[in-house]
């Protein structure tokens, strides 16, 4: 009888790379252990519910990404909620909760939850739970998961204040819901997660299993007094563990026969038209000492419909490494079946609410196919994914430390030394030989392989069916949690495909000396609606790129060039470039900077190399935001008195931050305004899209 009282709420989610996904599908989990039910949509299905009707309790789960956009997934509702032609009262009846995920290394944190927040309270909507807003850069489960926690709290007020609004019965609405644990307080929740305490002792959600202490002896030897990856130490090791609820199987996987074709790249991606371009041309930028090593690509794009302005970006469709591949199939027993073509289903009566074929594993494949082109196997592993590992481990040692690693108890032992480390799946398996997971548990948990994204440094007009990007080789060190090093996924595969044309010998030329074989790669466009030259070329600009950030500059120069060239009678505004590197003579991408000085095309070119020793009595800048400080007043006349633009690219946490840290300081200087002011003066520039970024962490 209890069942048929469950109290609905509708959960939506947006997400991009999954992470708001799986979260919202833990509340789902959770949600039946306290007499209530999710309707769960991702935020795109349009379709399956409607907010101008919508009279339960909705509660949202929406990521960010690029620079503070909302996911694709939620671009058509944003769309519709911004209507200007809809009247202030539109949601007056929609009571709603947000869990907004972002990365604080980001200027706009959280922007995608925080766009959609602020315009339901401005068509009437109303808060029956406080915004939580995560930060991936600590950890999104300081905040998420507190944030789930208060919610069952929320969500009983806010039916007590329906029931009475509809009349119902309140004893059969508070049967419905005190059939699960009270939370005792309403969690107030900060996007400052220094502001978060997490009460280990209060009450925990009863979808959240008590773990008593296995009873093992662990022998810890006296060198094992700290904590590691396969070791813990008290606290930890002495505590009873909350760990999560165990994810239903959904997936079933058939091996079939090996003949047949594998599916085109192209259907693998959803976002836009795939284009398969060779690879016409590869630089290595920098001296083989550079502390890291920077290629330039070019592909031609001449024989495609493929567009693009300066400033733009473009994905790569990018494979896992082979030889990672092999070894996983190693490991889970299946070199044998690598080649075999494999049938994945939904499996028949799983608990799973709303099971479906994942979109990214084609109907029919082989096994080799999915895990190097479909997969993230070097995803740092979600603790429902250590949660479903724990059944696959036989040591009981193994199994102790991986229910650890995904309790709260363990969160610290987590976010050192699985999140912080890059620890992937292949890491654990070696890390836990015991642990022997089954095909159908990787296709659950392992999210979809991402295409990765570059900013173009080229300009069609100046280079006609061209395209060129540059790239650092990303490498992760060996580290205690993952003693071996990499390279990245599409930067180490890139590097190894163009090889042969940085480094071409007898094996690879043909008699007229040309490459013998041109390779290829799939790419799609991703559009920078905002990182694009002034529409009126009159107006002044300022460019920061140290390093590879110089790369969409470089787009811009050749683009202006072209104008000028072709437009002798127009006004062109003054152009400004600080660019930076370690060293003058190993990594200073481009010393062809000059010919665009040369020529007019740049007013102003500042440098400076931060590792270089310099005998001069004044010691030349180091950085880009100390070039900045040094030419403080013409900033300010391009910023203030020419309402010009400023563009920055590059690393977010360790340049563009001290970018807009000097800017600030010298909006404040120039206009003798204090910092507050200077900082609102700042905000404007970025709201009227005059201050831009394009950054990474």
């Amino acid at each position: 009888m209890c069942c048929d009282l469950k109290r609905r709420f509708l959960l939506l989610y947006a997400t991009q790379k999954g992470q708001a996904k799986a979260i919202a599908e833990e509340i789902w989990q959770q949600a039946g252990a306290h007499g209530l039910e999710a309707d769960v949509h991702c935020i795109s299905e349009m379709d399956k519910y409607n907010l101008e009707t919508e009279k339960d309790p909705v509660v949202i789960v929406i990521s960010t990404t690029g620079t503070g956009d909302p996911p694709d997934t939620a671009r058509k509702f944003v769309k519709k909620i911004q209507d200007t032609t809809l009247p202030p009262d539109h949601f007056a009846h929609l009571q709603y909760g947000l869990l907004g995920l972002g990365d604080s290394e980001y200027t706009f944190f959280c922007n995608g939850g925080k766009t959609v927040d602020r315009r339901l309270q401005e068509l009437g909507a109303q808060h029956f739970y406080d915004t939580g807003l995560a930060d991936d850069c600590v950890g999104l489960e300081l905040v998420v998961d507190p944030w789930i926690d208060g919610l069952w709290l929320a969500l009983k007020e806010a039916f007590l204040l329906q029931k009475e609004k509809e009349g119902m019965s309140s004893d059969a609405v508070s049967s419905s819901l005190s059939a699960a644990p009270h939370v005792g307080h309403e969690l107030n929740l900060s996007s400052e997660v220094q502001n978060l305490k997490l009460e280990d002792e209060r009450v925990r959600s009863s979808d959240v299993l008590t773990q008593k202490l296995v009873d093992i002896h662990l022998v810890a030897s006296t060198r094992d007094t700290e904590p590691s990856l396969v070791h813990s130490v008290p606290p930890v090791s002495q505590s009873a563990l909350s760990i999560p609820a165990l994810p239903p199987e959904y997936i079933e996987v058939q091996f079939q026969d090996t003949h047949g074709e594998n599916p085109h790249l192209s259907s693998l991606i959803s976002e836009g038209t795939t284009f398969e371009v060779p690879v016409t041309k590869a630089v290595q930028l920098t001296r083989e000492d550079a502390i890291k090593t920077a290629l330039l690509l070019e592909l031609d794009i001449a024989d495609t419909v493929f567009d693009y302005q300066p400033g733009d970006a473009f994905c790569v469709i990018c494979p896992n490494n082979i030889n990672e591949v092999e070894e996983l199939l190693h490991i889970l027993g299946l070199s044998e079946k690598g080649e075999y073509f494999v049938c994945v289903r939904v499996k028949e009566g799983t608990k799973k609410k709303g099971a479906a074929h994942p979109q990214h594993i084609p109907e029919r494949s082989t096994l080799k196919f999915i895990l190097t082109w479909c997969l993230e196997i070097r995803a740092i592993p979600k603790k429902a994914f250590l949660r479903a590992l724990v059944e696959c481990t036989s040591d009981a040692g193994e199994k102790r430390r991986l229910q650890e690693l995904c309790s709260r108890q363990g969160a610290s032992d987590y976010t050192r030394f699985i999140r912080d480390s890059n620890v992937c799946l292949l890491d654990l398996l070696h890390a836990f030989p015991s642990c022997k997971p089954s095909l159908n548990l990787l296709i659950e948990h392992l999210p979809k392989l991402q295409a990765r994204s570059y900013s173009v440094s080229s300009s069609n007009l100046y280079q006609p069916g061209k395209l060129c990007f540059v790239f650092n080789i990303v490498e992760f060190p060996a580290c205690p949690a993952r003693p071996v090093s990499r390279k990245g996924v599409c930067t180490g595969w890139l590097a190894e495909l163009v090889a042969p044309l940085l480094h071409p010998n007898k094996n690879t030329l043909d008699t007229k000396g040309g490459s013998s074989s041109t390779e290829k790669i799939s790419i799609f466009a991703r559009p920078n609606n905002n990182f694009h030259l002034p529409a009126d070329p009159s107006v002044p600009f300022v460019m920061v790129g140290p390093g590879t950030g110089i790369s969409p500059f470089i787009g811009f120069l050749q683009h202006r060039q072209k104008l000028r060239e072709e437009h002798a009678d127009w006004e062109f505004g003054e152009t400004w470039l600080v660019f930076g590197c370690r060293h003058q003579d190993r990594d200073y991408l481009f010393k062809q900077l000059r010919c665009f000085l040369e020529n007019g095309t740049l007013t102003h070119l500042k440098v400076c190399f931060s590792r270089d020793s310099s005998t001069a009595e004044v010691a030349p800048p180091k950085y880009v935001q100390d070039v900045i400080r040094l030419y403080a007043k013409e900033i300010a006349r391009v910023l203030l008195k020419e309402r010009g633009y400023f563009y920055v690219c590059g690393d977010k946490k360790h340049m563009a931050d001290g970018v807009s840290d000097a800017v600030v300081d010298i909006l404040s200087m120039e206009m003798e305004a204090d910092k507050l002011e200077a900082m609102k003066i700042l905000a404007m520039l970025r709201e009227a899209k005059r201050y831009l970024q394009d950054v990474w962490s």
